[in-house]
């Protein structure tokens, strides 16, 4: 295969179709990404590699040098982690070298690029052995797309020669047919098969003669459209809960959509939709500074170059709103400058929605705007998502004012002896453990010896209070069995009640877990006392046997399971103490002050006998970095029906505004007597000009006929709030 053969189909078929003019585009809106390129590219030609471009999958942050005159080590591995050694192998760095060529018009670029590349095809030769490293699969469809992007930016370049032509072109053969023969139903649920086979499409694109070509591109096609319907759940998430390998997943379907627009090759109807609808889900949780939460294996990356892409794809202004006002750099490299002017052009239109549930993913969004100091709250309830998702059910994660208050953990690495677990397992996220216990239990970097179902639950979002919910039986092999559950209420614009309900019929103690980001300070208040009311008895309203016995508890006929089956009548539960007090008790309080540099959120623990402290805690925005950070603990022991209610009031550094929470019993209107705290709580919150009320039951308590009331406020409904200065008669029902 001559050089003359191999570039014989028009640029125009390809990525790169106008290499200097991508590079003038760039230089005039992306100087500082040029120069990190040519930084990138120079290093490389001294034989010193760093992975710290903005989408490298595993960044590393200390330089491996071989030295200028020594040759290459292809297999090196610097530690227990061989992420280091595969992304060596994905040679992502050639496309460093011929940007940094048409950047500069240095030739040395050129000459490095193919000192680097004739080295690899001639020492590192497929074998069993290789397999495992240089050559694994997943390496080889990355290669797919690395080299075939990389040799065009050459292909003008007198050094690269008739020579090199031929082998490259052979080794891009080998690369295929081992994609396909390693095609297996596998393939069809991972995303190594998406990666595999956007390499094979590429290569497929690639070849000069067009048997090959259509041979090549049309299985590949084949198997990501239906590797797009097994993949993608059908609100548009990978199914692997991880934002950062969907948006890998993404960035393949977008390459391929690139390529057979430019090729005329038909694209199924079902694939279009899948990317589209992905382009949409990536919309739904990108944060206000338009990077992605650290859900599973995810790290703090940024999302609008992808969403930039789609919706040049797809024509769609919605979608540019959450892209860049011009197209991102690498972009610019593959789609043309043709292409980024059409998107300059583009009119960006915010969304005609705000807050979003994605139900099949289990995934909860709550926004108050889509602007960069927007709050938003991410809610969890759905599937693992296998080796890239983490022990989360239930967590939340929370933006104030366009700064993160509550995170993830992030991923920092895959070794097991690096501390995988500490980011994987339940107590490295926002959510609840029983008895110290994890509901899912890490076998090693990848597998499970224990999973856990999630149970979704209805939600509701209304113009000024929104509503999620969910639970899991991940401890229903503890004693007893333990049925966890949480509620969450957004009170616009500054308030998030959050309620978690543990049923069971044995003791247990219960760990709630609060997550903060690292860039800000948390404060623990100390021991509040709030004088408790005296609370009247059932006898009050004409209970026929006012009989006090067991300490001035009522010992009820029929035991009531949800409390425990421990004989409790309706105020005795423990918490709220016996329904007739002779002397007045306090409960405990404590708040947690978060302040960061432009968000400041306080919480409110408002539990009586949990205990809250700080603990140390880690975070990893990026592979292989992690830093310290404070979490909250808070711990409860219980018997039978047990709950944690927290309050958080969000604003601005230094400008919150004082708010009172208080924790009121729940009456039955038309009888007269109070429930106890296993069947139904209330909340009273007072501030900023405002007065809600709200009702949470957590068991079935209207019968036969009856109403709920707290603090005079009259309704009918599981959960319930009142804005005191519009009504206390009925309120807002979020779940019936």
């Amino acid at each position: 295969m001559t050089k003359q053969e191999f570039f014989a189909r028009g640029k125009e078929y390809f990525f790169v179709d106008g290499p200097k003019e991508a590079a003038e585009y760039c230089r005039e809106h992306w100087p500082e990404e040029c120069r990190h390129i040519i930084k990138a590219a120079s290093a490389v030609c001294r034989n010193e590699f760093l992975f710290d471009l903005p989408h490298d999958l595993e960044q590393t942050w200390e330089p491996v040098c071989f030295g200028p005159e020594g040759p290459v080590d292809w297999g090196y591995r610097p530690d227990s982690d061989p992420e280091f050694s595969y992304q060596f192998n994905r040679h992502r760095f050639f496309i460093c070298l011929g940007q940094a060529y048409w950047l500069t018009k240095d030739e040395t670029y050129a000459r490095h690029f193919l000192r680097l590349l004739t080295d690899w095809m001639e020492r590192v030769k497929r074998t069993p052995e290789s397999e495992k490293t240089e050559w694994r699969i997943l390496e080889a469809g990355f290669r797919g797309e690395y080299w075939t992007k990389a040799i065009r930016y050459f292909a003008g370049c007198p050094l690269l020669t008739d020579q090199v032509v031929d082998a490259f072109y052979h080794c891009l053969i080998e690369h295929a047919e081992y994609i396909l023969e390693m095609h297996s139903p596998y393939r069809y649920i991972s995303n190594w098969g998406v990666l595999e086979n956007h390499g094979l499409f590429e290569i497929g694109v690639a070849m000069p003669e067009e048997e090959r070509r259509t041979r090549y591109t049309s299985i590949a096609m084949e198997h990501l459209e239906i590797q797009a319907r097994m993949q993608v759940l059908g609100d548009g998430v990978q199914w692997e809960q991880s934002p950062m390998y969907h948006n890998e997943v993404l960035h393949c379907f977008e390459d391929v959509l690139i390529l057979a627009l430019r090729n005329h090759i038909p694209v199924p109807a079902t694939f279009l939709e899948a990317v589209r609808k992905m382009a949409y889900a990536n919309l739904a949780w990108q944060k206000p500074d338009g990077r992605e939460f650290m859900t599973g294996d995810s790290d703090d990356m940024e999302i609008r170059d992808y969403l930039g892409v789609a919706a040049w794809l797809f024509q769609d202004p919605v979608l540019k709103t959450g892209g860049r006002e011009v197209l991102d750099y690498e972009s610019v490299w593959d789609i043309g400058v043709a292409g980024a002017k059409e998107y300059e052009a583009m009119k960006a239109v915010r969304p005609d929605f705000l807050s979003v549930a994605l139900e099949d993913s289990g995934n909860y969004y709550l926004r108050s705007g889509w602007g960069g100091r927007a709050d938003l709250l991410h809610f969890h309830c759905g599937t693992m998502g296998a080796g890239h998702g983490h022990s989360d059910k239930l967590h939340v994660d929370l933006v104030v004012r366009g700064e993160d208050v509550l995170t993830d953990s992030g991923r920092y690495t895959y070794a097991v002896d690096k501390g995988r677990f500490d980011f994987k397992n339940p107590d490295a996220h926002n959510t609840i453990t029983v008895d110290g216990k994890y509901f899912t239990v890490c076998k090693d970097s990848w597998e499970c010896s224990k999973l856990c179902q999630p149970v979704k639950q209805p939600y509701k979002f209304t113009g000024k209070y929104e509503f999620v919910q969910g639970g899991h039986l991940g401890y229903l092999d503890s004693a007893g069995g333990v049925f966890v559950n949480r509620k969450v209420i957004w009170i616009k614009p500054d308030l998030y009640v959050v309620m978690d309900e543990m049923y069971s019929g044995d003791p247990h103690t219960y760990e709630q877990y609060w997550n903060f980001s690292e860039r800000g300070q948390v404060k623990l208040s100390q021991w509040r006392p709030v004088e408790a009311p005296q609370l009247p008895g059932p006898e009050a309203a004409g209970d026929p046997d006012p009989t006090i016995r067991k300490n001035g508890q009522k010992e009820a006929k029929n035991p009531d399971p949800v409390a425990g089956g421990k004989g409790q009548e309706a105020g005795a539960q423990e918490g709220m103490g016996p329904i007739c007090r002779e002397e007045a008790k306090t409960l405990a309080v404590q708040t947690a002050d978060f302040i960061g540099e432009k968000a400041q959120a306080r919480f409110f623990f408002l539990t009586p006998k949990a205990k809250a402290e700080t603990i140390l805690g880690k975070v990893a925005r990026h592979y292989n970095q992690q830093k310290a950070r404070q979490k909250v603990r808070v711990k409860i022991k219980g018997e039978g029906f047990t709950s944690l209610l927290t309050v958080i009031q969000a604003g601005e550094a230094g400008n919150l505004p004082r708010y009172q929470v208080e924790k009121l019993p729940v009456k039955s209107a038309l009888k007269g007597f109070y429930y106890p705290d296993s069947m139904a709580e209330g909340l009273k919150i007072t501030g900023n000009g405002k007065e809600y009320v709200v009702v949470i039951c957590h068991q079935e308590v209207n019968s036969p006929t009856d109403l709920e009331e707290v603090d005079g406020c009259l309704g009918y409904g599981n959960v319930i709030v009142f804005d005191k200065a519009e009504t206390d008669k009925a309120g807002t029902v979020l779940c019936w």
